[in-house]
């Protein structure tokens, strides 16, 4: 077991020692925005592994960095896939205030749920983005079942006004009406 000053200085060396090799490394396989996002992750789980560490370092270092980059490569994934399924959802039927909008939206969605209501907007992201039946996304809010389903069927109909999809969210009488 080290001292804190001992394990400090172990580190500093390291990262002082390894730092461009890691960057090097990061840069040839990560898009700009997410590099330094990774290279901190890479030494912060050196930090929190540093009695772990090998003596070769190095390789140890760049297979945390693969790993990190291959988290980085899911988070995005998983972003993409969670804007698709909404949009989706909107499409198919089945956010006003300070509300900050997820980065991974699309401009045009962002602005579309932040348009909503509070309750509009919560009562779309349970069910869109937590998966949650109407009936259980009810219970999270608060409310009766038919008054939730009343305000994600206004969330769709309105976030799909505002994105230009005909027909979304409204049943066949009520396009009869708008016709």
């Amino acid at each position: 077991m080290r001292t804190d000053s001992e394990r400090r200085m172990r580190f500093e060396a390291m990262f002082a020692t390894h730092h461009d090799a890691v960057r090097r490394y990061i840069v040839r396989r990560q898009a700009a925005p997410l590099v330094d996002d990774a290279i901190a992750e890479t030494f912060l789980v050196a930090w929190r592994r540093l009695d772990e560490i090998p003596d070769r370092t190095l390789p140890w270092l760049l297979g945390v960095a693969r790993r990190v980059l291959a988290d980085q490569r899911r988070a995005v994934y998983r972003r993409r896939s969670l804007s698709e399924r909404l949009r989706i959802d909107i499409l198919t039927d089945g956010l006003a205030g300070d509300w900050e909008p997820p980065a991974a939206l699309t401009p045009e969605l962002a602005s579309a749920l932040a348009a909503l209501t509070e309750h509009e907007r919560e009562a779309l992201l349970l069910v869109a983005w937590d998966e949650l039946s109407p009936a259980d996304a009810a219970r999270v809010a608060g409310c009766s079942a038919m008054a939730f389903r009343v305000r994600l069927h206004r969330a769709r109909r309105r976030v799909a006004d505002r994105l230009g999809i005909e027909g979304a969210g409204r049943t066949n009488a009520t396009k009869e009406k708008l016709a």
